[in-house]
C-alpha cells in the first residue's frame, strides 16, 4: 500500500464558506472525504493535514519524509513566494504534485507565478475538489512505473 501525504494551505479549511462563486460548495470535510475515499479505492492511504502557517507546512514535510511515498500539496497562497517550502519539498526527494482548485492562470497576474511549479512532478489546476482525485489517480501511475 502506497502513503500519500495531502497538504492543504492556508485558508482551505474554509472551502464551502469561502467565496463558494470561485472556489464551490464542497466543504472541507467533504473535500477531505472524498479524497480517502479515493485513495482507499486505487488501495493508498491518504494521510490529510490542514495548516495556515508555513512553518508547520514545513515541519508536515519533513515528518511525510519518514513515511510518505508521495506529497499532493495545495500551497494556497504560499505558492507564490513560499521558498522555504518548496526547499522542504526538494528535500524531501518525494514525488510532488501541486494542487490547485481553480484555474490561477485565468485569475489576477500575481496567482499565476508558483515557485513549487518548478520542482514539482506535476500540477493539476482549475478542477476543482476533483483536482486531488486526479492528482491520486496520478501519483498511484507515478508510483506504479518507478517500480518497474
Amino acid at each position: 500500500m502506497q502513503h500519500i501525504c495531502v497538504l492543504h494551505g492556508p485558508n482551505l479549511n474554509l472551502l464551502g464558506v469561502r467565496e463558494p462563486d470561485v472556489y464551490g460548495q464542497v466543504t472541507f470535510d467533504e473535500m477531505n472525504r472524498r479524497i480517502k475515499e479515493r485513495a482507499k479505492a486505487l488501495d493508498m492511504e491518504a494521510r490529510i493535514f490542514q495548516s495556515n502557517s508555513e512553518g508547520e507546512i514545513i515541519d508536515l514535510i519533513q515528518e511525510a519524509m519518514k513515511w510518505a511515498d508521495a506529497i499532493i500539496i495545495n500551497p494556497g497562497a504560499y505558492t507564490h513566494y513560499a521558498y522555504a517550502i518548496r526547499d522542504a519539498l526538494v528535500a524531501s526527494r518525494l514525488p510532488i504534485v501541486e494542487v490547485h482548485l481553480t484555474n490561477v492562470h485565468a485569475r489576477e497576474e500575481w496567482r499565476r507565478h508558483s515557485v513549487i511549479a518548478p520542482i514539482a512532478t506535476g500540477q493539476i489546476i482549475g478542477f476543482g475538489m476533483n483536482g486531488y482525485l486526479l492528482a491520486l489517480s496520478a501519483v498511484k501511475t507515478l508510483l506504479e512505473e518507478s517500480h518497474r
